[in-house]
């Protein structure tokens, strides 16, 4: 997957409940992954699909 270094959450992210997501980029795609679970799966997105779902949020 990503090296370690290349994950990062939010800086609005608290992290005092742990209930966090960290993503990384990966070129072509990004990946999003439980930060609680870093061993765990990580759900890769084409960049134009995260763009998106970033957009609807907003």
């Amino acid at each position: 997957m990503a090296p370690e270094s290349a994950w990062f959450k939010s800086s609005y992210s608290s992290g005092a409940e742990g209930n966090c997501v960290e993503v990384a980029d990966l070129d072509t795609q990004i990946a999003v992954r439980d930060s609680k679970r870093k061993d765990g799966p990580a759900l890769r997105l084409p960049r134009t699909a995260f763009s998106n779902f970033i957009d609807s949020l907003k």
